[in-house]
């Protein structure tokens, strides 16, 4: 039986994250896994948010598709996690991204004020690449192999 997320290929993942070792890691773990992902990348919170409402350099919807998970850390410079959550949650055509925290923090500070500002899952980076590695292939396994997403951009 085919999933109904089958169908929509390749899934866009915006990662916002600052570290480029964690960004390699990450890109290297989903390019393993069956499903056919285009990873976007964002170097910070304000980078991201530029891409999500196509500001500046990511204006063409062509070359800035909206993702259809985003992988935020918590920790960057500019604009943190945190804003960024809150800045997806106030605007309506972005709160329905699924948002998944992939952070160091281990705060429960963090965790508490993440779910409050709308994040669907929050997860502790493993230090070991190994288990990150093996952390994220999971994290690509239930978000595209499991759930059902939502179409991006449809009104209701």
């Amino acid at each position: 039986m085919n999933h109904p997320n089958a169908k929509r290929k390749p899934a866009v993942i915006l990662l916002v994250e600052d570290d480029p070792g964690d960004q390699e890691l990450t890109r290297r773990a989903l390019k393993h896994e069956s499903f056919n992902v285009d990873l976007r990348i964002a170097g910070d919170g304000e980078q991201a948010m530029d891409y999500l409402r196509r500001e500046g350099a990511f204006a063409d919807p062509e070359s800035s598709p909206t993702p259809d998970l985003i992988l935020l850390d918590l920790n960057m410079p500019k604009r943190n996690g945190r804003e960024v959550l809150g800045d997806l949650q106030a605007d309506e055509t972005l709160s329905r991204i699924p948002v998944v925290v992939l952070t160091t923090s281990e705060q429960e500070a963090d965790i508490l004020r993440s779910y409050d500002l709308g994040c669907n899952s929050y997860i502790q980076k493993p230090v070991d690449i190994d288990q990150f590695t093996e952390s994220v292939r999971r994290l690509g396994s239930y978000w595209f192999g499991v759930v059902t997403l939502p179409t991006p951009n449809v009104a209701v």
